[in-house]
């Protein structure tokens, strides 16, 4: 099958958006990478070069810029920045939007759109832990969106160089649950650039499926510094996982997420894969915001919303929050 070119911008060209923007590059996309500082630079001298684990290595050299304006209209805004950066940026983003550009939300945590078109008890509902001042909802649209989740990891090995990891799947899906016209022209461009791309019946799911362990073991990493494993092996942490688990699934549930796995089931899955830090905690080592709205304020925020009692994940919330103030990273 051929397909045609598309304008893409890559809003948040860093590990991930870099890689997935490389890939496009090489296919034969008009990309857009929007960065800044030396990596921007770099990519504007050098090119952008992709290096896997498996020794491929390639350069490409699509536009860069640190202003939307400089990019014009796309067919598709991949959105691939932290969730704190997104509400500042929505509206600097706005010169990438025609008519009928599509967005991918390629990020952690519960997106902005989530209960657009949902069905569910909060149908329509707007979520300030996520989108506070409903910025993304009001300047982006909910219209726009697709969702996915990452399951990728890469990081910036140097300016323009990104090295990329384990995983290469972002099932992506409407918030409908159907398979549009444009959502099988972007699957089937992703795929054919080297990305595995499914169109998802039901994204949410798989957006649950990621977060009910980014809810919890994020937090509480960042309060223990410990590691998926050491987490996993420690009883007086999986007695806090456990529990922020079993009240997350209860909110996942009367929003219609099912859980094919039991909590052991799935902190089981965690040990396994070894002694890695969290997203969370890489964060808050390096100095940056942590995403603490999109994956546990949320949930809480939901919590209330349903009616549902989450004394730890509450307690957790709080603790979270007072280590981000006392790091100087705090700003949901």
């Amino acid at each position: 099958m051929k397909i045609a070119p598309m304008r893409i911008a890559i809003v948040g060209a860093g590990a991930i958006g870099g890689y997935i923007g490389g890939l496009l590059a090489r296919g034969g996309h008009d990309v857009t990478l929007i960065a800044r500082g030396p990596h921007r630079d770099a990519i504007r001298s050098n090119g952008l070069t992709i290096e896997s684990k498996g020794g491929e290595r390639f350069v490409t050299h699509p536009a860069c810029t640190d202003n939307p304006a400089e990019a014009g209209a796309q067919d598709l805004v991949i959105l691939s920045l932290k969730a704190p950066a997104v509400p500042a940026m929505a509206e600097k983003m706005q010169p990438l939007f025609g008519t009928d550009t599509a967005m991918i939300t390629a990020m952690n945590g519960v997106p902005y759109w989530y209960f657009h078109k949902h069905g569910g008890p909060l149908d329509g509902s707007r979520i300030a832990s996520v989108d506070p001042g409903s910025r993304q909802w009001d300047l982006i649209g909910p219209q726009r969106a697709i969702g996915s989740v990452v399951w990728m990891a890469g990081a910036i090995s140097a300016p323009g160089v990104i090295q990329h990891g384990n995983g290469n799947r972002l099932p992506i899906g409407e918030p409908d649950n159907s398979r549009s016209t444009r959502i099988q022209r972007i699957s089937a461009a992703l795929t054919a650039a080297g990305i595995d791309a499914p169109v998802h019946d039901n994204i949410r799911q798989e957006i649950w499926t990621k977060l009910w362990g980014n809810l919890s073991y994020n937090p509480v990493s960042v309060l223990t510094h410990g590691t998926l494993e050491g987490l996993s092996r420690d009883d007086d942490a999986r007695a806090v996982l456990g529990a922020m688990m079993v009240e997350s699934r209860l909110v996942g549930e009367k929003i219609g997420i099912s859980f094919p796995v039991s909590v052991e089931e799935r902190m089981g899955m965690a040990e396994k894969v070894g002694p890695h830090k969290t997203s969370m905690l890489q964060d808050l080592e390096a100095g940056r915001p942590m995403e603490i709205g999109g994956l546990i304020g949320v949930i809480a925020e939901l919590a209330r919303k349903l009616d549902i009692a989450t004394p730890t994940i509450d307690t957790v919330l709080a603790l979270l929050k007072v280590r981000a103030r006392v790091a100087g990273t705090y700003n949901e």
